[in-house]
């Protein structure tokens, strides 16, 4: 048995702890919490901290040992009902808060998450992996979206529509959709549900959420937060489980009619289950799906810029987002030259774990991530790739652990054109001509960010309008922002989250039509 770093607050599902004391919504809007009081175990249903209905629990590593964290309730169909029922308790009344009302309790909890930036980007960094700094960049980028979304809550709107016959009036309003399931993964553990559950909250519906199973205590460190800023018992639940059970509790929540809507981050796959499964109840869905990005350098592109970039897109969180460069396309002229300039900055990252402070990578999610990682690799050098950087994991640092590594002369015989990483691999493919990049980069069946470097304007109108992504990046490595729509097309998914069009997908319209006006 492997030795559990922290004791976590459990309580039995008999004897509920209700947390509403433990942060005034009045008062300690900059209350810091201590990494352990952060740390929870149980389920969040209707303002308790509760174990799972048969006291099932499940294990948190750290990826970069092996060891174990914390045991966390592992939840069933009982749980994801209870949750359910919670939220459609509390909708009524959170849905008839005025909006200003829901934006200063979300103003608020933005305001505790920054308070506590330091211990929730040192728990995200635990569970998860990545170095300490990205840890808490993403507290402030998931804050970010909170603050947005309390903004926008008081700016939901409607239409008079213009008068068609006399005697009638005819408006369209906006409502909150009803109780939303989010389900997130584990890469952003933080920021990704912050974006769903804010917008959700803003709009006035209650929520219920199922992180990732490899990051939930940082999920569950965010909902303690909510809480005590004054989100109030039901309008916000939380429920953990495990890979092998967690189908089951979320397929209660696919067939309850009382969930209007799922809003889902993760694979294709996934994305694809979750849509035919709940079209019995036909819920609304959003879906932040699988990518296969394309990164192109023109032969006229500025190639530090371009480097830069790169790194950035595809190097942060050791290249586990949805938004890295998977395939990277360089112009014959230029193809060399880049391949020297990246790889000698690649071949210089520091690879360690997150209590190292010079860190810029950590060690991936876990064996499986790894496996995939190094399956990919071998296969290209069997398919003719060459190693210019990288290459080979790091046992010597511990479990999980590969190098950044650059391919030259890629083709689109690797599994790696076809499969996304998910790693710091970087497989460069050389074209000729401006139609062959752009076929290549739509050449896919996902649609979610495309990046490309040119100094050419009209180039760069055309491209830009060529490329088949909801995303594209131009002469810019770095994409996302809480003001900004973000999300895909084809087989990348559909819905946007961020920005104002973030708030339509928790909003239905109600068309009113009063007659008898003459």
């Amino acid at each position: 048995m492997q030795a559990t770093l922290f004791t976590p607050n459990i309580t039995d599902a008999g004897h509920a702890h209700d947390c509403a004391g433990r942060a005034n919504p009045e008062g300690n809007m900059n209350r810091q919490y201590e990494l352990k009081e952060l740390i929870q175990s149980g389920n969040f249903v209707d303002g308790k901290w509760l174990e799972a209905a048969d006291h099932a629990r499940f294990s948190v590593s750290n990826p970069a040992t092996g060891e174990s964290i914390a045991q966390v309730a592992d939840s069933g169909p009982a749980d994801a009902r209870a949750a359910t029922d919670a939220a459609a308790r509390a909708l009524p009344a959170w849905r008839d808060r005025l909006p200003k009302e829901r934006s200063v309790i979300l103003h608020k909890w933005a305001a505790l998450i920054m308070a506590n930036q330091d211990s929730l980007g040192a728990l995200i960094s635990l569970e998860q992996g990545k170095p300490l700094a990205e840890g808490k960049g993403e507290v402030a980028y998931g804050a970010s979206y909170v603050s947005w979304f309390a903004d926008e809550a008081t700016r939901i709107y409607g239409d008079i529509i213009p008068q068609q016959q006399r005697g009638k009036r005819m408006t369209a309003i906006r409502e909150p959709i009803g109780v939303v399931a989010a389900i997130t993964p584990w890469n952003f553990p933080l920021a990704m549900i912050a974006r769903k559950i804010a917008p959700a909250l803003a709009a006035g519906c209650t929520v219920v959420a199922k992180p990732a199973e490899d990051t939930p205590l940082t999920a569950s460190a965010l909902v303690l937060l909510a809480h005590g800023a004054g989100v109030p018992a039901g309008a916000l639940n939380l429920i953990t489980a495990s890979r092998e059970h967690a189908i089951a509790a979320v397929a209660d929540w696919l067939e309850d009619p009382r969930v209007r809507k799922i809003t889902f981050t993760g694979s294709t796959p996934v994305g694809k289950y979750l849509a035919r499964e709940s079209a019995g109840t036909l819920k609304k869905l959003s879906l932040e799906l699988g990518g296969n990005a394309p990164f192109i350098v023109f032969d006229d592109a500025d190639l530090e810029a371009a480097v830069d970039g790169m790194l950035v897109s595809k190097f942060r969180n050791g290249g586990q987002t949805c938004v890295c460069p998977n395939r990277v396309y360089v112009q014959a002229g230029v193809y060399e030259r880049f391949g020297e300039m990246l790889s000698r900055r690649v071949a210089a990252l520091k690879v360690a774990p997150a209590t190292d402070a010079a860190a810029q990578i950590g060690p991936m999610i876990n064996a499986r991530a790894l496996d995939k990682i190094a399956r990919h690799v071998d296969d290209a050098v069997e398919h003719g790739a060459r190693v210019l950087a990288g290459g080979r994991q790091l046992a010597e640092l511990g479990p999980n652990y590969y190098a950044p590594t650059v391919l030259a002369d890629a083709n689109h015989d690797m599994l790696l054109c076809r499969e996304e990483t998910f790693g710091p691999v970087v497989a460069m493919f050389k074209f000729e001509t401006e139609e062959e990049a752009i076929l290549a980069a739509n050449d896919t069946p996902f649609g979610l960010a495309s990046y490309f470097y040119s100094e050419s304007p009209k180039r760069i109108d055309r491209v830009s309008r060529a490329l088949e992504t909801g995303i594209v990046g131009v002469n810019e490595g770095a994409l996302a922002s809480e003001a900004a729509p973000f999300g895909g097309v084809k087989e990348s998914g559909y819905g946007r989250e961020g920005s104002k069009y973030g708030l339509d997908d928790y909003l239905s319209i109600k068309y009113i039509c009063q007659g008898n006006l003459a």
